[in-house]
């Protein structure tokens, strides 16, 4: 199974237990399986709210809005060097990785933080207005 995120696609490798002809096999890898996402479960809410008490929809618009100006800065740049018409110099190619890891980095951790949140390791509290 694969996973489209707004950067790259990442494979999901986990075991398939209905690939496994037994049903009786089937049921004993699925209750193990089980034990395994709670374990993890446990694990993230454990570690997560040691650094991470909670987040608000203040912070989802701040990631939102970096997210937002790091591809726009991306995006600016490279319009403006393709206007040139002319091969990109090595430099003007790191300057602009740098700019498009910037906004990947800023899109994949607005996604991880909805993810916590969404798989409640992390809480979410609306902001007072």
């Amino acid at each position: 199974m694969a996973t489209v995120t707004s950067s790259f696609r990442r494979v999901s490798d986990h075991f398939e237990p209905d690939l496994v002809d037994d049903p009786a096999e089937q049921r004993k890898l699925r209750g193990y399986l089980e034990q395994i996402d709670c374990t993890v479960s446990q694990a993230n809410k454990a570690v997560i709210s040691r650094k991470l008490n909670h987040v608000t929809t203040d912070d989802f618009q701040n990631l939102a809005l970096a997210s937002a100006k790091a591809r726009t800065d991306w995006v600016e740049a490279s319009v403006g060097l393709a206007a040139a018409k002319r091969s990109l110099t090595p430099d003007e190619v790191k300057a602009l990785a740098h700019l498009r890891t910037a906004y990947d980095e800023l899109a994949e951790a607005y996604e991880a933080t909805r993810r916590m949140v969404e798989r409640g390791y992390l809480a979410f509290h609306k902001t007072l207005d």
